[in-house]
């Protein structure tokens, strides 16, 4: 049932951030942007709502998979490091057993999440051109004279990608199948270290939160365990995020960086050190409500389950 309940935990995740999630990847990546309004109104004012969840399609499609991967791998882990140390899987594991298992459940979702990723991102920062500026023009009193006049009702180049599919197609084509992996040590140090904090905060706050007589916190002890698991998380996870999100979106066109260290070297050289945390305020504002809607629905449909079995 860990499976199933991460599963639609993920989707309610994802349904919750992806906006936020779409204004973070272009201020990582785009330096123009000054900050988190300066995105949000330059989005809205040339593409609209639909800016704000493109790619959104294969996220949606997949969240379900990687989420269920996530919670399943880190319950089976747990269970086995219990039963191993301890000769029972129901014994109470101790911090080091839950870091591990959140570890390990980080790791597990690369294979998966890279081209997800890969797909999301390119689309993410691919942006469209505002209405008015699709159909050039030479006729009514707003045309720009010119020496030599455009052909009338030529089109300007659409845009490279047309949706998530055709998006990992093209990447397979054009760069290889290392393409769809590109950005995948980022993913492995950035998913490893923040799936460990994610579980072991959740366990903590869940057990300070408990009221005393009972075994589990309330629904309000799960919100508020699950947002601040996730704050945590992202919190430790934000540097790899930029880092992953520039080798991602480096595939595009002229190569910048050769790799990991290279990517992090030059960006901290160009920008700062603060190029890394960019983005850092809005993974914390997205990642409170979407892991609260994560754990609040994973916690219920476990209960549920468990009801409908005893």
């Amino acid at each position: 049932m860990d499976f199933v309940a991460g599963a639609i935990g993920g989707v309610c995740g994802v349904a919750v951030g992806y906006p936020l999630d779409t204004v973070k990847v272009r201020i990582q990546t785009e330096p123009r942007y000054t900050g988190i309004w300066h995105c949000v109104w330059d989005t809205y004012r040339r593409e609209r709502v639909w800016g704000f969840y493109r790619g959104l399609s294969l996220p949606v499609c997949t969240v379900s998979l990687v989420s269920s991967l996530s919670f399943g791998t880190y319950r089976h882990c747990l269970s086995h490091i219990c039963r191993f140390r301890y000769g029972s899987a129901d014994a109470k594991p101790a911090k080091t057993d839950i870091t591990l298992s959140g570890f390990a459940s980080g790791l597990v979702r690369v294979f998966l999440t890279s081209p997800t990723e890969v797909a999301k991102v390119r689309l993410q920062t691919q942006t469209q051109p505002q209405p008015q500026q699709r159909r050039l023009s030479t006729s009514g009193p707003s045309a720009v004279p010119s020496v030599c006049p455009a052909p009338l009702g030529r089109l300007v180049p659409g845009p490279k990608y047309h949706g998530p599919l055709h998006c990992l197609a093209t990447v397979a084509r054009e760069e290889g199948l290392r393409g769809l992996y590109r950005g995948s040590s980022a993913l492995l140090f950035r998913d490893g270290h923040s799936f460990a904090t994610y579980f072991l905060s959740y366990a903590l706050l869940c057990e300070w939160l408990t009221p005393a007589g009972h075994s589990q916190p309330d629904v309000l002890g799960v919100l508020v365990a699950g947002g601040c698991a996730g704050v945590l998380a992202w919190a430790v996870a934000t540097p790899m995020d930029v880092i992953k999100s520039r080798l991602q979106v480096d595939g595009q066109g002229q190569r910048r960086y050769r790799g990991l260290l290279h990517c992090m070297a030059a960006s901290v050289r160009e920008e700062g050190p603060r190029v890394l945390f960019k983005g850092l305020t809005l993974n914390c504002c997205r990642a409170f409500p979407v892991n609260m809607a994560v754990f609040v629905t994973y916690e219920a449909v476990l209960r549920l389950a468990r009801g409908l079995l005893t």
